[in-house]
């Protein structure tokens, strides 16, 4: 019937059009499953590892189909994560999977692992890059149009320490489009996984003390060469104890040491066997699995302790009282607990003293000529005093609102966290840089900005004071530790009101001296009459600027290393000579000079500027920091460390400290250098750690919340079988006698 309304050229036309559609439903589906995918949650990153949810379904995932999930894990140089046997120590990575009814996760199918050897102790795990793929199965029943995936999952990344890490995912799966992008990563995992292999005659046979194992059927070219045996079952073995192996034919034979912890007696036992730790990281070599039956009988398992030893019960008593009740004291410390209000009125003082700090003293020197300049207009001066107010206890709010906030999205941060960053302290040293220079009149805002910048300062004093609030609070925040440790502890716990209202009180105290100056007219008229004396403060207050750089750049140095420093020395001795060509007057030479510096400013910004925001690598080797006595140092901090002293019955003094932090650098140059400190620790034989907060360190933080704190300095001495004591944190010599006098 229709034919008989269309005409033939009309009809091909619409041929040729659904034959075009048809060719572009492929690519329309490929551009729907991009789309999705840019919507998805699929990377969690740490500074240990980069964890990313892939999905392999080349044919769609539609029932029948062969559709794959996994979880890769990229580790930074040296760190590791475990297998499903994690050896002496760890913890096997878990996925818990959330799907739609219909969609079912299988298990795991891990790669060969490879062996860390630690000492008298040996782990299962990977490092480099791996892939845990996982098989899903789709129902019949299942008819939507996608499936959504949603994917919990914990890992625990180690390298001398160890960190607990977690990730969520999301991810929507089209049923009908493929998804193909990661099929070489599917590959290479499938290569990686241990093929399997019947056991054949293979057996393993139990002794008294060691577990003799038979394998036959072994692939050929292993013959003859050393291999690595890998039990499933946790806790059956010694991993780093000596073995012997040895090969009859093309029979392997192997003689393992069996853990005197021993548990499990099992029937058959699944094991995995691949040639020794290749060179590289990533899997382990491509092994095989075996199903293997037990023959004899197991020697008497382990039996579990009666009785626990006095010292660990009076630990774990001490650590239960400090947790019990909602009071936010400290560990370590006796008498009334730390409360809401004591620690308001701790945070007011702690504001209060902060402005005697070398951290803020520059910032206000500033304000001290806003005084002078304005001694006869009291208007102003309560202005800019309650403008100053303003910024600084936003500031603070805001500080405190950004910690709290990261912190309850997984984040392991503290107080002071901004100067974690090198692009953050960079900032501040070439602000500070530019400050200086305009103190000592190399340039005058006037002469290189446009005048309607320039006089934004002069026209809107106001906003120029909260401003100078807000910088003061930038510099002044990792200085509060000393008056403010405790509370600060219990206010990253307390709900987010009454956390913020601690940090707000904080703001508070800083900004009141100015308050209370502005709105009180003595403070104006003590000061000198404006003249010339103004230019000579103001060029001498310069100096305080230069010295806060150089204490920045210390700082840098020690996140970014020297050629980090060296990189943004040059870049601030490049763009003050840019800004003394600006302030020449007009002429050629100022705009060669100017061109000439500005283009020297782009290429090193190009060379070099990556150094300064590049962390270096941390150096958490075995390098002790001698003392004045002989035989006693400081060696980094690690959670292992700190547990191996304890065990063998020393005490631990540790000092948590940071390059930003003044208080920190100043007990450790009086009070830690201290001739009979050192001594009396030494005949005690305290072992000391330092642990280094100066670049984000999730163990550093974690350490640091476990004794109710949230910032440095810390100082906590540690006796086996006691609770651990705080010490305070403006550390004097007869407060180390007296910790001392106590172990």
């Amino acid at each position: 019937m229709l034919s008989t309304l269309i005409s033939p050229a009309t009809a091909a036309r619409h041929r040729r059009w659904i034959a075009g559609l048809a060719l572009l439903a492929p690519l329309m589906a490929g551009a729907q499953s991009l789309l999705t995918q840019l919507t998805d949650t699929t990377v969690a990153q740490t500074e240990q590892v980069r964890a990313e949810l892939l999905a392999h379904a080349p044919e769609g995932a539609a029932t029948g189909r062969q559709v794959w999930l996994g979880l890769q894990l990229t580790h930074t140089p040296d760190w590791h994560t475990y297998w499903k046997n994690s050896g002496d120590s760890g913890l096997p990575t878990e996925l818990q999977w959330t799907l739609p009814p219909g969609v079912t996760a299988g298990p795991i199918d891990w790669p060969t692992p490879r062996k860390f050897p630690l000492g008298p102790l040996a782990n299962y795990g990977y490092s480099g890059t791996v892939l845990l793929p996982v098989p899903l199965t789709i129902d019949p029943s299942f008819k939507g149009q996608d499936i959504e995936v949603k994917l919990y999952a914990a890992w625990l990344a180690c390298r001398k320490e160890c960190i607990p890490e977690e990730g969520n995912f999301t991810m929507r799966l089209p049923v009908q489009g493929p998804t193909a992008l990661n099929g070489i990563a599917f590959e290479s995992a499938r290569a990686a996984a241990p093929s399997d292999l019947p056991a054949g005659d293979s057996a393993v046979s139990p002794q008294a003390q060691q577990l003799d194992v038979q394998l036959a059927g072994l692939p050929v070219a292993w013959r003859g060469q050393a291999l690595e045996f890998f039990p499933e079952t946790p806790g059956l073995i010694e991993p780093g104890s000596p073995w012997k192996q040895s090969w009859d034919g093309e029979r392997w034979t192997a003689s393992v040491p069996l853990s005197p912890q021993r548990s499990d007696s099992p029937d058959r036992l699944a094991l995995v066997v691949a040639l020794a730790n290749p060179p590289g990281e990533g899997p382990g070599s491509p092994g095989v699995r075996l199903d293997v039956p037990v023959q004899g009988a197991w020697p008497a398992a382990a039996a579990l302790p009666t009785a626990v030893p006095d010292a660990l019960t009076a630990a774990l008593q001490a650590n239960a009282e400090r947790a019990a009740g909602q009071d936010g004291s400290a560990p370590g410390r006796s008498g009334p607990a730390i409360t809401l209000w004591a620690a308001l009125i701790g945070a007011l003082i702690g504001g209060m003293i902060l402005n005697l700090m070398p951290c803020v003293f520059p910032v206000l020197a500033i304000k001290v000529l806003a005084f002078a300049q304005h001694a006869d207009d009291r208007s102003a001066h309560r202005a800019h005093g309650l403008a100053y107010t303003a910024g600084v206890v936003i500031s603070f709010l805001a500080l405190g609102g950004l910690l709290l906030g990261l912190r309850a999205a997984g984040e392991q941060l503290g107080w002071g966290f901004q100067l974690q960053s090198p692009a953050v302290v960079a900032s501040l040293a070439v602000l500070f840089t530019l400050i200086g220079l305009n103190l000592a009149g190399v340039f005058e805002l006037g002469n290189i900005l446009p005048n309607s910048i320039a006089t934004l300062q002069a026209r809107n004093p106001t906003a120029d004071a909260f401003l100078t609030g807000v910088l003061a609070t930038a510099i002044a925040s990792p200085c509060t530790a000393p008056f403010m440790g405790a509370s600060i502890g219990l206010a990253v716990g307390l709900p987010t009101a009454q956390a913020l209202a601690v940090f707000g009180t904080l703001g508070m105290g800083m900004a009141l001296p100015y308050l209370a100056a502005s709105w009180w007219p003595a403070i104006a008229r003590a000061l000198p009459r404006p003249g010339a004396w103004m230019n000579t403060f103001r060029q001498f207050m310069a100096f305080p600027m230069f010295a806060t750089v150089v204490w920045l750049l210390w700082v840098l140095g020690q996140q970014s290393g020297i050629d980090g420093a060296a990189a943004l020395l040059m870049l601030l001795v490049v763009g003050a000579l840019l800004a003394w060509a600006l302030a020449l007057p007009s002429s050629k030479s100022r705009s060669v000079l100017a061109g000439l510096s500005l283009a020297g400013l782009v290429w090193l910004g190009w060379a070099v500027g990556p150094n300064v925001t590049h962390l270096q690598a941390a150096d958490l080797g075995s390098k002790p920091v001698a003392t004045a006595v002989k035989g006693l140092s400081w060696k980094p901090w690690s959670a292992d460390k700190q547990a191996a002293s304890l065990a063998e019955g020393r005490p631990v003094f540790v000092d948590f400290t940071a390059a930003w932090c003044v208080t920190c650098q100043y007990n450790k140059r009086t009070t830690l250098a201290d001739a009979d400190v050192l001594a009396g620790m030494a005949a005690k034989q305290v072992v000391l750690l330092r642990a280094d907060w100066t670049r984000r360190d999730p163990a550093v933080t974690a350490a640091l919340a476990e004794l109710g704190r949230n910032g440095v300095p810390v100082y906590a001495l540690h006796t086996p079988g006691q609770a651990p004591r705080i010490l305070s944190e403006v550390l004097s010599v007869s407060d180390m006698r007296e910790a001392l006098a106590g172990i």
